[in-house]
């Protein structure tokens, strides 16, 4: 039997590397990035682990790169499931990329997989705990309706939002509001997607132990693990098992929801103990 397709965004390496990983047991993977030295590694490793797997170069705050991703996985095959785990952290640029990559991107990704979701079709956002930390008052929810209806305004308006607390603290604003965006985006689809009797739904991780997690670890996400339950780092194939499950056949009720993964932090912090964080970063 021929296996289905999964499209991995973001699968040269971290949690998008080790989620391919275990899709690879029963899914052929087409791994989207920018790094075309790093797919390619990734794709020996899975190739390597016995799996089958391609990748395309792709820009996903471009809409006709992200077409052509699908192009290529519905080309190899039923495509069955996305799991969008691109994304970059506020010390990877300013308030302007972080929103073009983070919103901007999911907006492509999640229009584009709608127009090819069938029954039993399932898209996997990756969000983050700091969406969910946002407090509400800065959630500019009026914004986001925009990703529907005029994408330039969304943009603009995202941007704006961030930078409303000054330079310093707009790549951190972007971050959090483009996670919140994810949150909010995924829950927003799930009735459009579920009249095609497919899924959407996003996961939150805390404090992750990948080459983008470290970058913030001064920033907040060390930080962060002082209170939690399990005061440490999440492994890269801990979020990937959730990432997999999600985006698999077996949870075929689970849809428009956001899973929080982030080793017991948001149950260990009260407003002062968020208060004192914010300071810090």
């Amino acid at each position: 039997m021929t296996k289905p397709t999964a499209i991995i965004t973001g699968g040269s390496g971290g949690m998008g590397l080790a989620t391919a990983q275990i899709m690879a047991a029963d899914h052929h993977l087409v791994l989207t990035d920018l790094d075309d030295a790093a797919l390619t590694a990734a794709v020996e490793q899975i190739e390597a682990l016995g799996g089958s797997a391609e990748y395309v170069v792709a820009d996903i705050t471009a809409r006709s790169q992200v077409d052509e991703v699908l192009a290529a996985a519905q080309a190899a095959g039923r495509l069955r499931a996305v799991v969008h785990a691109a994304g970059v952290s506020p010390h990877m640029g300013d308030a302007a990329k972080i929103i073009d990559i983070n919103a901007v991107g999911t907006v492509n990704v999640t229009r584009a997989a709608y127009v090819v979701a069938d029954d039993g079709f399932a898209l996997v956002n990756v969000a983050s705990i700091a969406g969910q930390m946002l407090p509400r008052i800065m959630v500019p929810t009026r914004a986001f309706r925009y990703a529907n209806t005029h994408l330039a305004t969304f943009r603009r308006k995202l941007i704006a939002a961030a930078s409303r607390t000054g330079k310093k603290a707009a790549a951190g604003q972007a971050y959090s509001i483009s996670k919140a965006f994810v949150i909010w985006y995924s829950a927003e689809q799930a009735a459009d997607f579920g009249a095609k009797g497919a899924r959407i739904l996003s996961v939150s991780p805390g404090s992750f132990d990948t080459e983008m997690g470290r970058l913030e670890e001064d920033g907040g996400a060390g930080r962060m693990t002082d209170f939690a339950a399990l005061k440490r780092f999440g492994r890269p194939e801990e979020i990937a098992e959730l990432l997999a499950f999600c985006a698999s056949d077996k949870p075929g009720y689970l849809t428009g929801i956001d899973i929080l993964c982030d080793g017991g932090t948001k149950a260990g912090m009260g407003f002062k103990e968020m208060l004192t964080l914010a300071r810090e970063a």
